[in-house]
Formats: structure tokens, C-alpha cells, sequence
């Protein structure tokens, strides 16, 4: 004879629980390696140029000289393939370099048109860099 064991979980309940478990998929990243230049206005108004590291429609990563405060939203002023992008960014905690600070940050105040133009801007990066790889290969 068979016997059930009732966990007391509903069978909806764990199903959600197994759909929470599956990875959450992250944005792509763009690794510019200092190619992109970026002028962070401070809250004090006062202003910092930086180099992008890394770049996606959800944050990045930039090399500093000296490290901002950690949690500070400082507005971000770039260019990137033909589109000047202008969000507000937290900064998050740096870390040490060999020449300076790379800072991570996320943006807080994206708007939809803002995500979009950078994420079009990140793709037809991604897209030049295969076609002169190929071209060279």
C-alpha cells in the first residue's frame, strides 16, 4: 500500500519555487577597455572625467584616478556610436588598479528611450567588432 506525504506546500507553490531557481539572465556586457571617455558630474557640481571599462544597459565599469564614494549618484555624460547618453549612475564599492581605480556603478535612472539608444549603441559595436575580425582573419 502506498502511502502520500503531505509537505504542507501546495503543488502551484512549488512549482513556483522551481521556477524561481532558473538563472536570471543578465544583459550583455561590452568591454571597451578605456575606449570610451565619460565625464561624471559629481553632487557637489563638480566634475570628474573617467574611461569606461565595461559597459551594458544595466551598469558598468570605469577607471577612475581616485575613487568616488561608494552609494553616491553622480550624473554620466558619454558618447558612444553616435548617441550622447546622459543617465544618473550609483557608484558601487572600487576596487584597486594598477594605475588608479576601476569603479563599478548601475544605472538608477534610465529612461526607456536612454536603454534602448545604448543598447542599439552596445549592439552595433558588438556587430563592428566581428566584421573587422573577420575582415582580418
Amino acid at each position: 500500500m502506498e502511502e502520500q506525504v503531505d509537505s504542507g506546500v501546495p503543488q502551484a507553490a512549488a512549482e513556483a519555487a522551481v521556477e524561481e531557481r532558473k538563472p536570471i539572465s543578465r544583459p550583455f556586457r561590452v568591454k571597451l577597455r578605456g575606449s570610451v571617455l565619460v565625464l561624471l558630474r559629481l553632487p557637489n557640481r563638480r566634475d570628474v572625467r573617467a574611461a569606461v571599462h565595461q559597459l551594458s544597459i544595466t551598469g558598468g565599469v570605469i577607471h577612475v584616478e581616485k575613487p568616488l564614494d561608494e552609494k553616491i549618484v553622480v550624473e554620466m555624460i558619454f558618447h558612444i556610436a553616435g548617441a550622447t547618453i546622459r543617465p544618473k549612475a550609483q557608484m558601487l564599492f572600487p576596487m584597486w588598479a594598477t594605475q588608479g581605480w576601476m569603479q563599478p556603478f548601475r544605472f538608477v535612472d534610465l529612461t526607456d528611450e536612454c536603454r534602448e539608444a545604448l543598447g542599439a549603441s552596445l549592439k552595433s559595436m558588438i556587430g563592428e567588432a566581428a566584421k573587422s575580425l573577420a575582415t582580418h582573419a
